[in-house]
């Protein structure tokens, strides 16, 4: 990896923990050149458009990380209950492991705290929840689950999902999630028999 490579990199992965630790209003610029050790040049080379351009790129890298946890969670179970459940039970672990500090919900820091300011970011919000919630449509329907209930239950596993985090991380404690990952498995795997 080139040097300049390198430095693109560096400012993305520090950004991207800056955004996630302390949200994005409280990340400067100075901050992530600083904590990167990167030149303050670098940063706008490749990010002319400054702090939003960047956050817009943190939140494509953070969407295909967690696309790929899903795929790989799905492809490792024969059904979506259990992938729904195991994803949010590591989750939980991940969570817990962090001493509930250290990063923010996706929800908050980008889609809270963005789509007020900026409408690029509020679109690139928009598409990451409509991608994990067609992923997850998608492995209901190959379980036998009709088209819009699937539509819905990924909407209800995201919202779920994702409440049950600011919850843990504010109560400091992972029940939360794991509650939130038992009773998803069960709906998911119940909704065949009710349609």
């Amino acid at each position: 990896m080139s040097e300049k490579s390198n430095a693109r990199e560096l400012i993305v992965s520090t950004a991207a923990r800056l955004f996630f630790s302390q949200g994005y209003h409280a990340t400067g610029l100075n901050q992530i050149i600083k904590e990167s050790s990167t030149p303050k040049g670098s940063l706008y080379h490749y990010f002319p458009h400054g702090k939003e351009e960047l956050a817009h790129e943190c939140i494509q890298k953070a969407n295909e990380n967690i696309l790929q946890k899903f795929e790989e969670v799905f492809a490792a179970h024969e059904n979506t209950g259990d992938a729904i459940q195991q994803f949010i039970h590591d989750l939980a672990i991940e969570t817990e492991a962090a001493g509930f500090t250290g990063f923010l919900p996706f929800s908050f820091w980008a889609a809270v705290e963005t789509s007020c300011i900026s409408h690029q970011l509020r679109i690139a919000c928009q598409d990451v929840f409509a991608g994990w919630q067609q992923i997850i449509t998608k492995h209901l329907i190959l379980d036998g689950i009709g088209e819009m209930k699937a539509q819905e239950m990924g909407l209800l596993v995201i919202s779920l999902m994702e409440g049950a985090l600011i919850i843990s991380l504010t109560n400091q404690d992972k029940q939360p999630l794991l509650t939130a990952a038992d009773y998803l498995s069960v709906v998911a795997k119940n909704a065949k028999e009710k349609q």
